[in-house]
């Protein structure tokens, strides 16, 4: 059985020990557990339906979704593996994320990427798993694995939300690059997730 994971408590003092300049944005912001947002195939799905719009257009797109499909619940694989490109250009779905959509569906359903593996992978595992698939890029694969799977210890450097934090917190002129983000990392290890979420927070 695998260890619960530790209180939010925990975490916050053990990264105020280790940082104190992330201490006080950890005092600023509150204790807080890194937040659930599922897992599975409607997760991916609606990561790629978000890519690059606002959330009221996402939302609006959903919902034609949720119509054209017919039943209670996100359509599942199965249904976008097989629906015809006009079914999602009438949705609003863009031609490429409609792409994207068939590619992730066409994956799940036929057993070619088995997202009930990933909570036994390791990060790097999932990643490379995710990222095979058309429109998931590191980026989605980081907060899936963050906000999916709750690995306590990954480090999105290249976000842009946690390179502006970095650079209000530490007083840069300008917006720290992800290596320098990754230098301060090192002393947010084994939680660098929360780490993240306080910083995303502080903003």
């Amino acid at each position: 059985m695998a260890p619960s994971p530790p209180a939010a408590r925990e975490v916050a003092a053990h990264l105020s020990r280790s940082d104190p300049v992330l201490a006080r944005v950890i005092r600023a912001v509150g204790a807080r557990p890194l937040p659930s947002r599922g897992a599975g195939f409607p997760t991916l799905a609606q990561a790629i339906i978000y890519q690059q719009i606002s959330g009221a257009a996402g939302d609006a797109i959903l919902r034609r979704l949720r119509r054209a499909y017919g039943r209670r619940g996100f359509p599942p694989a199965t249904w976008f593996a097989a629906v015809s490109p006009g079914v999602l250009r009438a949705a609003g779905v863009s031609p490429q994320k409609m792409r994207y959509l068939r590619d992730l569906g066409r994956r799940v359903a036929s057993g070619r990427l088995d997202l009930r593996r990933l909570p036994r992978q390791t990060d790097q595992e999932v990643v490379e798993s995710l990222t095979a698939v058309k429109g998931i890029g590191e980026w989605t694969a980081q907060m899936y694995l963050i906000f999916s799977l709750h690995r306590p210890d990954v480090i999105p450097s290249g976000d842009l939300g946690v390179r502006k934090a970095v650079g209000k917190a530490w007083k840069y002129a300008v917006v720290p690059a992800p290596r320098t983000v990754e230098r301060h990392a090192r002393a947010w290890v084994p939680y660098r997730s929360h780490a993240a979420y306080y910083l995303w927070r502080s903003l």
